[in-house]
């Protein structure tokens, strides 16, 4: 797992994150999902394929099978109380996090989803056949009155499943251009034919494609490092969100996301949980500039000298090749200068 991985696990963890994300996604940034009503559960996924032949010992309660079960990792799985009026909803809430644009996420997270479902029906089953083990827990819990069916099944009329939500948070720079759905992923025009092949659709928050108003949906700093993410690529857009900007004293772990992913150079004390990303990056920039001059000092050349030529450059009426020669420095030292704002 490389460092983006870790760190943007580690800061998606936090409940009021994790609640702040799905309560954008389902309810259109209204509170309704608790993050103290969340419960992080084991991300392993294990489900024994169905169809698999079984040999039931009843006197030793064992099972094989002639296939080994499937297991994978999510990301991120809690569980969520939701209330609303009358009504409390028990769910899986499920995050996956990609640094990079993932082409065959809807298969992806369809397995993800099944296998939590295989999962729920095999251990209500496992909790049938304890239950049966004791009679009068049997009789309290469903009586003598379970089909062959059921039995069979290990699923009973009256068993119900858990709903599975999975949500995919892309902290990329790139626009995610990947498919969407299982059915973007097929060759097939025929929409007749298309309505008896199942579709999985992935649900996504991808920096790029939010919008101003989507962004004043978050509540947590969640908003605050998918702006970053969103105008890293765009300095003056960057410059403009970050100036003056309250908003931007973030918890360490949101620092450290928008570090890592945008590869921003700013300084993140051990000793801080509390990090003013607007004056690190003044700073960073403030240090980059004063690198800039003090190489155009070393040279022989003036400061008002260096602006000058910037300003030239700037406005197209010096090609940059001849401004970085005058500076004596290489075209990329002078391009970094200005990407830092030396004017």
């Amino acid at each position: 797992m490389g460092k983006a991985d870790i760190v943007t696990k580690a800061y998606m963890r936090k409940s009021n994150i994790f609640a702040d994300a799905f309560n954008y996604l389902i309810y259109n940034g209204r509170k309704v999902i608790n993050p103290e009503k969340l419960t992080e559960v084991d991300t392993t996924e294990i489900a024994i394929p169905f169809g698999a032949k079984e040999e039931r010992k009843e006197a030793k309660e064992t099972t094989e099978t002639t296939e080994d079960p499937v297991q994978k990792y999510r990301d991120i799985l809690k569980t969520a109380v939701i209330m609303q009026e009358a009504e409390t909803y028990y769910l899986l809430l499920g995050i996956e996090n990609q640094t990079d644009i993932h082409y065959a996420m809807p298969v992806r997270n369809m397995i993800y989803d099944a296998l939590q479902y295989g999962k729920q029906v095999t251990d209500t089953a496992a909790k049938h056949r304890k239950n049966r083990k004791n009679a009068k827990q049997q009789e309290k819990d469903h009586g003598d009155d379970y089909t062959k069916a059921e039995y069979l099944s290990g699923f009973y009329r009256d068993d119900v499943l858990k709903p599975v939500i999975t949500l995919v948070i892309h902290f990329g720079t790139d626009l995610w251009d990947a498919p969407l759905s299982l059915h973007e992923m097929m060759n097939i025009q025929d929409e007749n034919l298309l309505r008896f092949v199942q579709d999985y659709r992935i649900h996504l928050i991808d920096p790029a494609r939010l919008t101003e108003e989507d962004l004043e949906k978050f509540s947590s700093s969640l908003r605050e490092v998918m702006e970053y993410i969103k105008y890293s690529k765009d300095k003056k857009k960057l410059l403009e969100i970050l100036k003056d900007n309250p908003r931007m004293m973030l918890d360490r772990e949101a620092a450290v996301v928008i570090k890592t992913i945008t590869n921003t150079p700013i300084e993140i004390p051990e000793e801080m949980e509390v990090i003013d990303v607007c004056k690190a990056v003044e700073d960073m920039l403030k240090e980059s500039r004063e690198q800039g001059i003090e190489q155009g000092i070393e040279q022989g050349i003036e400061i008002g000298e260096i602006q000058t030529l910037v300003r030239l450059v700037q406005k197209g009426d010096l090609k940059i090749e001849r401004a970085a020669v005058d500076a004596k420095m290489t075209v990329d030292q002078f391009k970094k200068m200005m990407e830092n704002a030396l004017v």
